[in-house]
């Protein structure tokens, strides 16, 4: 039931997509069980906001495929399990790959410096959500010099929203990945783009493997 996760937004000034890191959040935890039919009216009231946010939130989660919305029924939520996160991640960590090897060759001296202050931005920030926030932004311009918008559909398309809401899941996430970006960045800066590659597909798969652990400790529970 709902009531064993507080869903209320602390803070009505809201970050982007806020509302869908809540929902996603829950359903990962198994807040919200497969088949279980989830209320706007009573997210809204849950959370706190209008019923609008959680329209558009729910249709967000559709896309990922963690929910399907049903005539007359509204948003049923949709079994996610071991299996499918081992796919997405595996897939990420190819596609990914092959996006930043693509973007390298693309990103000047303005990005990269960009991308560093980011970096220390996150060093700096106790927020989870502003670390969300900003970690969506560097991985944004990470792959911002990649051309093939067709590579980079796919790669939006098989995220499934999943990578942006590990902070909140994750024991030490945020820790372990400021410093798998050090690693990135550091061979951005020195041009070794298999390097760049390397690293980033170790932080693809480090952070699947753990995702994993969590669902498998929360199904035991």
């Amino acid at each position: 039931m709902a009531e064993e996760m507080n869903l209320r937004l602390g803070n009505r000034e809201m970050l982007p997509n806020s509302v869908s890191s809540i929902l996603r959040q829950a359903i990962l935890k198994g807040v919200f069980k497969p088949g279980e039919r989830l209320v706007q009216t009573e997210l809204a009231e849950q959370i706190g906001v209008s019923r609008m946010p959680v329209r558009e939130a729910l249709k967000t989660l559709e896309l990922e495929g963690l929910v399907t919305l049903e005539p007359h029924k509204g948003a049923v939520v949709r079994s996610i399990t071991v299996e499918d996160v081992e796919e997405i991640y595996e897939l990420r960590s190819v596609i990914e790959s092959l996006v930043l090897k693509k973007s390298i060759p693309n990103l000047n001296e303005e990005n990269v410096r960009a991308l560093n202050e980011m970096h220390i931005q996150m060093l700096k920030t106790t927020d989870k959500e502003t670390y969300v926030d900003l970690n969506r932004r560097f991985h944004s311009l990470l792959y911002s010099g990649c051309d093939s918008d067709r590579l980079k559909s796919f790669m939006e398309t098989i995220s499934h929203g999943l990578a942006q809401d590990t902070p909140h899941i994750i024991p030490g996430q945020i820790e372990k990945s400021n410093m798998e970006h050090e690693k990135i960045l550091e061979a951005i800066s020195s041009k070794n783009i298999k390097k760049a590659r390397e690293e980033l597909e170790y932080h693809i798969k480090r952070t699947g493997k753990e995702l994993i652990k969590f669902m498998k400790e929360e199904n035991k529970g």
